[in-house]
């Protein structure tokens, strides 16, 4: 799935300009120098305010959600409904997927490699020799961009995971073996035309499930459940990639296409829901200065011996790619 352009408003600036493409962020891990300070911080974090695309206030999360979807399942079906509709208008191109920012498709893939790279040589050293057959899920796969400028290089399998019918069908095509370069060793095995909300993974599958620019169209019930679900994917030391927009605080609603962009301290509050644990973060680099931030987390189930760190700037929320 992926995302478009709004007009951006000078009354609502200082908290966000208006997303451009679809939501997908990440984050910096857990300070455990101060882990009561971190605790209270992430505790109030999403009772922070924020923004729709129209640019209505809301006073916390829990209003919003509590607008959009209720307590009403027919609410609910309704928001993923509509989510999914917008990306069924949407053109089955690199351009199209990434809301007309088609150029970003190179600094991303960039950013994302070394990323994995350091992963890979850290979590999997036996892969480097082929000793290990590594399995990976791209999750809101979209046409399957990340899986082949990517994933299939490195992984000896890709399952494809992505509720968009026309987006997984020109992916099915574009990774057939007679229309890429990977060896006979890599391959995309799976096409799955399932939502997250839905998904539940084979048990032990998979090294890393990589979710890239599409958890923000989760509710926070869903995305909390849709991790303690998708844990059971993981083989032994296997871990989840998150890559997505940031809002610089709060949380950004698109009404359009039914999405949010979730602030850091947000993202931290629900890995905590999930019982999961930043091993690795790392801000992305390179994209046009309108977007908004872009991070990438590495997800353990088991408490890290060490957090890495890596320093992030603060900056204005942008309009946001998505996938």
């Amino acid at each position: 799935m992926q995302h478009h352009s709004i007009l951006y408003s000078e009354l609502i600036a200082k908290d966000f300009s208006f997303a451009s493409v679809r939501r997908r962020l990440a984050k910096e891990p857990f300070d455990r120098g101060n882990s009561r300070q971190n605790q209270t911080r992430t505790r109030v974090s999403m009772e922070k305010g924020g923004l729709d695309s129209a640019g209505r206030e809301f006073k916390n999360a829990e209003e919003m959600w509590r607008e959009q979807v209720g307590e009403d399942q027919s609410k609910k079906t309704e928001w993923y409904r509509q989510g999914v509709g917008y990306w069924e208008g949407v053109e089955a191109s690199a351009n199209g997927v990434l809301g007309g920012y088609g150029h970003v498709n190179e600094p991303d893939i960039m950013g994302s490699e070394a990323f994995l790279n350091t992963l890979l040589a850290e979590r999997f050293p036996d892969a480097a020799n082929s000793q290990r057959h590594l399995v990976v899920l791209d999750c809101g796969s979209g046409i399957g961009r990340v899986t082949k400028n990517l994933l299939i290089r490195y992984f000896n399998e890709v399952d494809l995971l992505e509720p968009v019918s026309h987006f997984l069908e020109t992916a099915r095509e574009s990774l057939a073996p007679e229309n890429h370069m990977a060896s006979d060793m890599h391959k995309a095995t799976n096409f799955l035309c399932v939502p997250l909300q839905e998904f539940t993974p084979e048990a032990g599958r998979y090294d890393i499930i990589w979710v890239q620019w599409c958890i923000g169209h989760l509710t926070d019930d869903d995305f909390v459940s849709f991790f303690k679900r998708a844990k059971v994917g993981l083989k032994p030391g296997g871990l989840f990639v998150l890559k997505e927009n940031i809002a610089r605080t709060g949380f950004v609603l698109d009404t359009e296409d039914r999405s949010i962009t979730r602030s850091d301290l947000y993202f931290k509050e629900l890995f905590c829901q999930c019982g999961l644990h930043i091993y690795k973060s790392k801000d992305q680099k390179g994209l046009p200065e309108e977007l908004f931030a872009v991070k990438m987390y590495a997800l353990t189930t088991d408490l890290p011996k060490k957090v890495h760190r890596t320093k992030s700037k603060v900056q204005a929320n942008r309009p946001g790619v998505i996938k």
